[in-house]
């Protein structure tokens, strides 16, 4: 049987979830874990946050002796919930695939039990949107891009919940042009140059 990648391991809706109790350099114990997440049963989170830190996705930051049991406190590993290069590099095209199918199942099981709730009062109050832009910038430019928006995650992440705060889940894509699209654009501009400098001509 084939070792599970990290990708593998981590594309599940419910380890996904975890993962996400952990953002922003959170610890917090299994009981913590299950106040933030309480459709998920107690059995059934132990089971995916030993998997996950059996893959050192997840792992143990503290531990101490609370009435005669042992209650850990659980961070992110190092990587946390985001594919590297390395853990996609080697990776066949139709796994690539069946991953993003994964994370967009993920995504859309968010949406579906948001809207199977009995009364949904105001989409624009409660924040939902979804939306897809496309962006022109080189790589120094998307570089700095990419800072600021991690500035501006990192600016809330820390919050914890309160009765006057809801939980809303952010959810990044980014995916680049292909090639082909990059070579036509690049033609069009090419010709559109080429008929300028007749026109003057």
């Amino acid at each position: 049987m084939a070792k599970e990648s990290k990708s593998d391991i981590m594309l599940h809706p419910v380890r996904l979830k975890i993962m996400q109790t952990l953002i922003g350099g959170r610890r917090l114990t299994v009981q913590q874990m299950q106040e933030r997440l309480p459709e998920v049963p107690q059995a059934t989170l132990y089971r995916h946050l030993n998997k996950l830190t059996s893959a050192g996705l997840v792992t143990v930051a503290d531990q101490k002796q609370v009435r005669g049991a042992v209650e850990k406190q659980y961070v992110l590993g190092e990587q946390g919930p985001s594919l590297q290069q390395e853990d996609t590099r080697d990776g066949a095209k139709e796994d690539q695939m069946r991953n993003l199918i994964s994370f967009m199942a993920a995504v859309l099981g968010d949406f579906e039990r948001y809207f199977d709730q009995p009364a949904i009062s105001d989409l624009k109050k409660d924040g939902v949107g979804y939306r897809q832009a496309r962006l022109y910038m080189n790589d120094n430019e998307f570089q700095e891009w990419v800072q600021d928006i991690r500035k501006a995650f990192e600016k809330v992440l820390h919050l914890e919940p309160s009765p006057d705060r809801r939980c809303r889940i952010v959810t990044t894509m980014i995916v680049p042009e292909a090639s082909q699209c990059v070579n036509d654009y690049t033609n069009i501009s090419e010709k559109r140059e080429s008929d300028e400098r007749d026109d003057k001509e």
